[in-house]
């Protein structure tokens, strides 16, 4: 019984190892995102049954001293390899599946010098289409132009700014043409969405467009959307 306990608190613990290397050994193309998404699935059932288990023992066998200790640690490993999976799992289904948002859905921000960088990127520069605008009107109804009276240099400074503090990689920054083009690359996985930003002056406003859009995944789990929210505030 002891040697099945072990095992357990070992499994918790394996379990949050397996979560914690998916994304390294996507970003070092060890291994596939579908196999690295696959081992989060794993993860996760492994650990909700390591959970499951370990209070088991803990009810009826009631462990001592360094077993007990160690059973509870595998039980909060366990539980963060369970959680971060799920949380994004629930994100996933309350949000649409797309990885295309902009402020301007009639007229999107287009990208220009990001353009060749997503040449072999499985979704392609253009604007995914009115379908893709449809699910965001319904899904995010506040992401819309961002409107001042400042003039457009002072504008084009404090979003190149945000831009900078947000930690994007700026690709171009022409202010003649009022765009500013950058690539956001995620810590875990080191997914790579790439932001267009269109500063134009219009009846004596100045108006600031922003479209983010995702290389890879058919969805973004809300994570264009929550970019744009931040790049906004942030003005």
């Amino acid at each position: 019984m002891k040697t099945l306990q072990n095992l357990f608190i070992l499994l918790g613990f394996l379990s949050v190892i397996v979560l914690a290397v998916s994304g390294p050994l996507y970003q070092s193309e060890l291994i596939s995102l579908g196999t690295a998404f696959l081992l989060l699935r794993y993860a996760a059932y492994v650990a909700a049954a390591t959970v499951v288990i370990n209070v088991l023992f803990f009810i009826f066998r009631r462990p001592a001293g360094a077993r007990a200790g160690a059973s509870v640690l595998s039980v909060i490993a366990a539980a963060i390899a369970f959680y971060l999976p799920f949380s994004q799992y629930q994100t996933a289904t309350s949000v649409p599946p797309i990885h295309d948002i902009s402020t301007d859905l009639v007229n999107p921000p287009q990208f220009e010098a990001i353009a060749p960088l997503r040449a072999d990127a499985p979704n392609p520069v253009e604007y995914a289409g009115e379908e893709t605008a449809k699910q965001q009107r319904e899904a995010y109804p506040d992401l819309q132009t961002y409107t001042t009276a400042e003039d457009v240099n002072a504008v084009f400074a404090k979003a190149l700014q945000a831009a900078n503090d947000m930690g994007w990689e700026i690709v171009e920054a022409n202010e003649d043409e009022g765009r500013i083009e950058a690539t956001d690359t995620t810590t875990w996985f080191g997914f790579k969405d790439d932001v267009v930003i269109r500063i134009e002056s219009v009846d004596g406003q100045t108006h600031l467009d922003i479209r983010s859009k995702s290389r890879v995944g058919r969805s973004d789990v809300g994570k264009n959307a929550e970019r744009i929210r931040e790049f906004l505030a942030a003005l």
